[in-house]
């Protein structure tokens, strides 16, 4: 620890680097490229650093010489942490208005997943399972596509563009290694990126210890009129790390003790919310609680408590006479949104922001799809756990072709369990796909599609159980 009470390493680069040569060497860089950069922003200390580093550096070039735009991303999960992402907002819109002040070609953007590919729409809505280190399915949806997609789009529009990280050569010594394998162009300060073919990657402070990033900041005032001596405090009050913008999968990802995702289950424990609420934030508590009781759903001892016994293509996957455990069960999913709602109602009651949303009015809307869809949920179950927890109405869709009700499954499940031959669910769902057919001029693919349903497996459950047992790993999971 430094005297700052924050982590350090030795080999410091200002002992055979000045901070002039560095900013001369950023001016080349960029005068060299004639292309657009994009620096990747997670509003912590290296990316920070990164950021007021470049931006000191170019202050300095004359207005004729800043040719090129400078994008700042920030990516948000919509699961981050409260704390986290009210630093990065304030943070965006300060760079913004300083860069417009200061006449830089740079601007912030904040980059989100897609509606279809967020945390709950996958979790809840489609019943993925809390994520592992073996089956971690929301970095690529949540982190690297939103990045990407950005990245792509300002490719495609210059030819080219340079991704300038904050990384570090002694952030790990898998990061170094990563780094290391990164093909340097000749002649330059810049590496290809190993998966995006019209990107090149450039590292300013890879040789920065930890003392020297926070050195800098301390010293060195943000030229966008932030604080960074906030950062800091909110570092230790934390005790924790940051997350990197992550753009492929050889990104370490955020664990331990780094600030990420607070329903981040990768971990064993989030030590990061937990020293927040030890340092006064016990608003934050319901979503400790919420978090740990979703990490509790990954018990080998519990997964059939919890999970389905067929996968989400509707199959029973079956290895060495076990059972793989499927997405989790109809009533959990209902539970998992029902605790959520009553969290979110919790943290807006007790912490600083009365209107925070823990999930958005657009994820509710796709959940109830996804449920209506692929259930299928004929009760509308959505729209009355909202109202039963928030006491409010949303302006909720309603299908132009109509929808079955609760009290016509009623009958339906009345009507089968008397015949004893079809199950309830087949037949709502032969029902559910002819309906989405209604009103189409060509109904060719409804025979492919009945055909798909008839084909999944339709033994009970108690059945299946007679014939295997239910498996204790997760190393079979997928998407499916």
């Amino acid at each position: 620890m430094n005297r700052r009470g924050l982590p350090s390493e030795n080999l410091s680069v200002f002992e055979h680097r000045e901070l002039v040569e560095i900013y001369d060497e950023i001016r080349q860089v960029y005068q060299s490229t004639r292309l657009p950069w994009v620096i990747g922003y997670s509003g912590g200390k290296d990316s920070t650093a990164t950021l007021q580093i470049v931006w000191n550096a170019l202050s300095d070039l004359p207005a004729e010489e800043l040719t090129m735009p400078i994008y700042v991303i920030a990516s948000d999960t919509l699961v981050e942490t409260p704390m986290i992402v009210d630093h990065i907002d304030i943070s965006l819109r300060k760079i913004n208005e300083a860069a417009q002040r200061q006449r830089l070609p740079i601007s912030a953007h904040k980059v989100v997943p897609k509606t279809t590919e967020t945390f709950w729409v996958n979790l809840i809505g489609r019943g993925y399972p809390a994520p592992t280190q073996r089956f971690r399915w929301c970095t690529e949806r949540m982190k690297i596509n939103p990045a990407n997609s950005f990245i792509l789009e300002k490719a495609a529009e210059f030819g080219e563009v340079v991704m300038v990280l904050g990384a570090r050569k002694t952030e790990s010594a898998s990061r170094g290694q990563v780094m290391a394998n990164h093909r340097k162009v000749a002649g330059s300060q810049l590496r290809r990126h190993h998966s995006l073919a019209r990107a090149m990657v450039y590292t300013p402070i890879e040789d920065f210890t930890t003392d020297d990033v926070w050195t800098y900041l301390l010293e060195v005032p943000s030229p966008w009129g932030h604080n960074n001596r906030d950062l800091a405090a909110l570092y230790r009050s934390a005790q924790s790390d940051e997350c990197p913008l992550v753009i492929d999968k050889t990104t370490p990802s955020c664990g331990n003790s780094r600030f990420g995702c607070w329903t981040c289950t990768v971990v064993t424990k989030d030590k990061s919310m937990e020293s927040m609420i030890d340092n006064g934030q016990e608003w934050m508590i319901p979503m400790l609680e919420f978090r740990n009781w979703l990490s509790e759903t990954q018990d080998p001892e519990k997964k059939h408590e919890y999970r389905d016994f067929k996968r989400r293509n509707g199959r029973i996957t079956v290895v060495d006479d076990k059972v793989i455990p499927g997405p989790y069960r109809k009533n959990i999913r209902k539970q998992m949104l029902k605790r959520l709602l009553e969290t979110q109602q919790l943290v807006r009651e007790y912490g600083p922001d009365p209107g925070i949303e823990l999930i958005t009015e657009d994820e509710l809307h796709e959940i109830r799809r996804i449920w209506r869809v692929e259930f299928p949920d004929w009760e509308d179950t959505v729209p009355i756990i909202y109202e039963e927890v928030t006491g409010e109405r949303l302006d909720w869709l309603q299908d132009d072709i109509g929808t079955f009700s609760a009290q016509e499954y009623r009958i339906l499940d009345e009507i089968c369990q008397a015949n004893d031959k079809y199950p309830t669910e087949l037949i709502a769902r032969l029902l559910e796909e002819e309906r989405q057919m209604q009103g189409m001029h060509r109904r060719a693919g409804i025979f492919a599609r009945i055909e798909a349903v008839l084909r999944e497996d339709w033994d009970d459950e108690a059945t299946v159980q007679e014939k295997y047992e239910w498996a204790g790993t997760s190393a079979m999971e997928t998407d499916e």
